[in-house]
């Protein structure tokens, strides 16, 4: 066994100090049994008869929030998934991970392959729930470990620790925006974002910056505006088929988040449901992605999250590009500095382009929309159309982190018994090996096709419904939908040969 793990550490050290651009990377590659371009036409297709199916078949505006849902509290087992009870388990759960995470990257073995912290991070906190978020509801809200301590602080202490400064309203996202983009560099250009001691450093100072915010602005309203990781999660879980809501207004009164107000709908707001009684609390299954379907207060800086979010994912696999490569080449050239300076200046100029690309197209085809809908304001029309990009990033997420997860993710099995690398084997789980065949490039291939095919689809129906909302004249819908159709099919496009350079093989008509 110990010759075995020998010999397999040279691999799991690879995947766990690899970025998450080389998360398609195998020994073989799957030769595609007709030519890419095929593939990358037929998706585009795909994306355009779903445009005139949901055109023909979707011709009534809906309101917002105006759809079926199906309260899980009349029965025991949805009871059961919002009982205190759980929730408090739940966020003592997640404080005790998180307080052995950091004691893990401080004091435990800093091979990232031994040690709890990376893994957790990266592999089962970032990738993990974010899928969770979307496939199954906000979660991240519930047991934010943060929040959690933050409150339970004020109710030991039996005051308030916040200075409660009003937040001004044209500050909006923009605090989680640069936490977000700070975030972002170190996921994909921080050389040290795999070592545990650094890893738990960075922990240590969001933290700070976290329950300062809190102080200052109040725990409910900083994670409303300016924490990026309450932001991301929220977005994904838009799409989720469970939400919390409250059937009375005057529980949304007494809320800090500002969710009272014209038109407003308490949805997923956790300080609403939790003062409401019983009687007055819904959890309800919902069909997927209408949480999408009200796009009535996205402001500009949340414009900017979403379209940050899914240039962020995009630019991580198009590192793994022979283009990046090339690119990169002649960027590290041209820099000033040692080797690994200029390394990380060519990375960093590479994101920032690509987030500025990201905002400058959707921007361009949002003015587009606006002149094909008759609206003045293309800035209106950025916000009301932005979150129809949502399931496009999930399906990105999905294609891109597939094999990270499923792969990598195997380690948390070994670390769970030997969390600090010390030779424990507290569960009996630490001689482990992972199985690196579990995915091989052909599923991780047609899963993504799969993925960006269905993420595209739903976000041409988002869009659409949207613009039945938005647009009186049905002539003015369709065309606004052209223009938005035209940025569903390049971005499939796109996305499709992004993913396919680490993991197919271009031989022959390929």
């Amino acid at each position: 066994m110990r010759a075995t793990l020998s010999g397999a550490a040279p691999l799991v050290a690879v995947l766990a100090i690899a970025p998450p651009a080389w998360a398609h990377g195998f020994g073989d590659r799957y030769d595609l049994p007709v030519p890419l371009t095929l593939w990358v036409a037929g998706a585009a297709i795909a994306v355009v008869l779903s445009f005139i199916v949901i055109g023909v078949v979707v011709r009534t505006p809906t309101h917002a929030g105006d759809y079926p849902r199906v309260n899980l509290l009349r029965w025991r087992p949805g009871r059961v998934l919002v009982d205190r009870r759980l929730w408090l388990i739940g966020r003592i759960a997640s404080i005790a991970l998180l307080a052995l995470v950091v004691a893990a990257g401080v004091l435990g073995n800093q091979d990232p392959t031994r040690n709890l912290a990376p893994t957790t991070v990266w592999v089962v906190w970032w990738v993990g729930l974010g899928y969770l978020s979307a496939l199954l509801g906000n979660v991240w809200m519930v047991v934010n470990p943060w929040s959690a301590l933050f409150a339970a602080t004020e109710r030991v202490a039996r005051s308030r620790i916040e200075w409660r400064w009003i937040y001004p309203r044209t500050l909006g996202a923009w605090p989680a925006v640069l936490l977000y983009t700070a975030f972002a560099w170190t996921e994909l250009v921080f050389n040290g974002r795999a070592v545990p001691a650094q890893l738990a450093l960075l922990i240590l100072g969001y933290s700070l910056v976290t329950w300062t915010g809190m102080a200052v602005f109040g725990r409910v309203r900083w994670l409303r505006h300016g924490d990026p990781f309450a932001t991301v999660f929220g977005l994904l879980a838009r799409f989720a088929p469970l939400e919390l809501r409250v059937s009375n207004p005057r529980w949304c009164r007494r809320c800090e988040g500002d969710c009272d107000g014209p038109g407003r709908e308490c949805v997923n707001c956790l300080e609403c449901f939790e003062q409401a009684p019983e009687g007055e609390r819904e959890l309800n299954l919902r069909p997927w992605a209408a949480g999408l379907l009200d796009a009535r207060e996205v402001s500009p800086s949340m414009v900017v999250f979403v379209l940050l979010l899914l240039a962020t994912v995009t630019f991580d696999g198009f590192m793994a590009t022979p283009l990046w490569s090339a690119v990169e080449s002649t960027l590290y050239a041209v820099m000033p500095g040692d080797p690994d300076l200029k390394l990380t200046l060519t990375s960093t100029v590479g994101l920032l382009a690509f987030a500025l690309l990201f905002i400058g197209i959707y921007r361009v085809f949002a003015g587009g929309v606006a002149l094909a809908g008759g609206r003045p304001s293309s800035s209106r029309i950025a916000g009301v159309f932005v979150l129809s990009l949502v399931p496009i990033a999930l399906a990105y997420h999905l294609a891109h982190y597939f094999t990270y997860l499923v792969v990598q993710g195997q380690l948390a099995i070994p670390l769970a018994s030997d969390p600090f690398g010390f030779g424990w084997n507290l569960f009996g789980t630490a001689a482990f090996v992972p199985d690196f065949g579990l995915v091989d490039a052909r599923v991780t291939w047609y899963v993504s096709v799969v993925a960006i095919v269905i993420g595209h689809i739903v976000a041409v129906y988002v869009a659409h419904v949207v613009a039945l909302q938005e647009f009186r004249e049905r002539r003015a819908v369709v065309w606004s939908q052209l223009v938005m159709l035209l940025l569903m099919v390049g971005y499939t496009t796109a996305s499709l040969w992004i993913i396919a350079q680490p993991i197919v093989e271009f031989s022959g008509a390929s």
